[in-house]
């Protein structure tokens, strides 16, 4: 498989067009993406458009380095003149007034955006089966789900509808459906990548980052997306390495940890003994392998889902209704009003007796009925699901109960990966305990798809770097992907060992 690299040189070189290129693609969305729906806006004139106005640039030999590379954008990341609609019936007709800055960053580069991609309804779940566009099929078997919350992405990515894709990772969102693909997914070091245009779920979890279809591609689109932004207060002035020197001048021990915790209970064994096997053969590539200890991790998937909810909570409630986004129809919501209070009062007056409730109800003012009424219409039932968990963990009586003390445990995760880093270069495990399930398979069991997140969610609660890369075939047909975490900002550790996973 050729990487961005090798056909950068093939357009520049004129061995075929950029035009003939993204007419491939076309046709690839066109022929698949009614069974996998992993694009869901696409402008075939504006793409053969946008093809034309750079191959002119490389013709003149005035493009910038991502020239010939074909990208898809996850519906979560703002395009300007686009509609964002986070897969929510809440943002379904919204349309982005601003780039997101790594949107400038790749327009700046030259890249060439086909589309945006399904996922989870506010990046809120593990399948993609959370989206008004209906969910994503996983293109190894369609009967399989994609991952989440970024599986449009993934999929678009499998299914050869593009060269790479963006998406969000709040818990392990690009890592896990990367690795139910088969594909490459890689979440960055927390504030390395801006989040500037990116919808917010979880504020201090949320990292924007690539699929693609090997390592090499991986280092070129996030060398291209990294760095300070000025407009993101959180982004880190920490200087971005050279990625590609750090995969293509690799050499020396690679030491890599391997912690316990990853390899207990829950783990489908032969996830378990694929991951083991590509371990053994990477210690003939210079890799020793070293065993680490991450002994707050049981906490890991509680203490991530107690934080993450309650910002959750804190950032959807903006969606009222009012300044933007879907609004209750205001002349129903007063009718009905008045014919609560009627009724109420009805009943009342002929001596008969009304819940608690039903009074309560009848209390709220039109305007509060209004942002009632447009949030109930516009969230799905997993968004709201996470509203009222996150509101609860938030609220007096239980802050201290719940949300102060998954703080305190998460600076102790973050502490535990801080010593192991001191002794390994990399962590190692699997990407997930299972491959892809069954579409419908975990949907009305909440706690079985989170438990799908756990090893994954460990790098977002300690903000360091993670990369998933496809380790193998299950017996089920499906892909097994294999995980390397590494420490801040050690974005060129992961990619090393990941390039040496790739090259066996």
């Amino acid at each position: 498989m050729k990487n961005l690299l090798a056909v950068q040189e093939q357009v520049r070189s004129g061995k075929f067009n950029l035009r003939d290129k993204s007419e491939k693609y076309i046709q690839s969305i066109t022929d698949k993406n009614e069974e996998i729906n992993a694009i869901v806006h696409f402008d075939a004139d504006e793409v053969k458009s946008e093809a034309d106005r750079i191959q002119k640039k490389i013709d003149d030999g005035t493009c910038g380095s991502l020239a010939g590379s074909i990208i898809a954008i996850k519906d979560v990341i703002c395009e300007k003149g686009k509609k964002v609609t986070c897969a929510s019936h809440i943002l379904h007709n919204f349309v982005s007034v601003y780039d997101a800055t790594v949107i400038k960053k790749l327009r700046q580069e030259d890249a060439l955006f086909i589309g945006r991609t399904n996922m989870d309804e506010f990046a809120m779940g593990s399948s993609t089966e959370n989206s008004i566009f209906g969910p994503s099929r996983n293109p190894v078997n369609t009967d399989f789900v994609t991952g989440g919350s970024s599986g449009g992405s993934g999929a678009a990515v499998a299914a050869d509808m593009c060269d790479s894709a963006l998406g969000s990772d709040t818990g392990g969102s690009i890592r896990q459906p990367a690795s139910y693909c088969g594909v490459v997914g890689m979440k960055p070091t927390y504030s390395r990548v801006s989040r500037y245009g990116l919808v917010a779920y979880a504020s201090s979890f949320d990292c924007i980052g690539p699929f693609t279809k090997n390592v090499t591609d991986a280092a070129l689109i996030l060398q291209s997306i990294a760095g300070h932004d000025e407009m993101d207060n959180s982004s880190s002035s920490v200087p971005v390495d050279d990625y590609i020197s750090a995969i293509t001048e690799d050499t020396g021990t690679l030491r890599v940890g391997v912690p316990a915790e990853y390899f207990g209970e829950g783990l489908d064994e032969e996830v378990r003994k694929i991951v083991e096997d590509r371990l053994e053969q990477l210690q003939k590539e210079n890799v020793k392998l070293i065993p680490v200890n991450l002994p707050h991790m049981k906490y890991g998937i509680a203490t991530y889902y107690i934080l993450a909810t309650a910002e959750e909570s804190s950032n959807l409630a903006r969606y009222d209704g009012i300044r933007y986004g879907h609004r209750a129809d205001f002349r129903k919501v007063e009718a009905e009003l008045s014919e609560e209070k009627a009724e109420l009062q009805k009943e009342l007056k002929n001596g008969s007796s009304a819940t608690l409730d039903k009074v309560f109800a009848t209390l709220d003012s039109p305007l509060i009925r209004l942002y009632k009424k447009s949030r109930t219409e516009g969230f799905g039932t997993e968004v709201k699901r996470r509203i009222l968990l996150g509101t609860y963990v938030l609220s007096a009586g239980y802050y201290d109960a719940y949300y102060a003390k998954a703080q305190r445990v998460r600076r102790l995760i973050k502490q535990d990966f801080a010593e192991a880093f001191r002794d390994v270069d990399v962590i190692v495990s699997p990407t997930a305990p299972t491959t892809a399930f069954k579409l419908g398979e975990n949907l009305h069991d909440p706690l079985q798809m989170y438990l799908n997140d756990v090893y994954t969610i460990s790098a977002n609660l300690a903000g360091i770097c993670g990369i998933s890369v496809p380790a193998g075939i299950h017996s089920n047909g499906m892909p097994v992907g294999i995980q390397f975490m590494g420490n801040v900002f050690r974005e060129s550790d992961i990619l090393r060992a990941a390039k040496r996973l790739e090259s066996l």
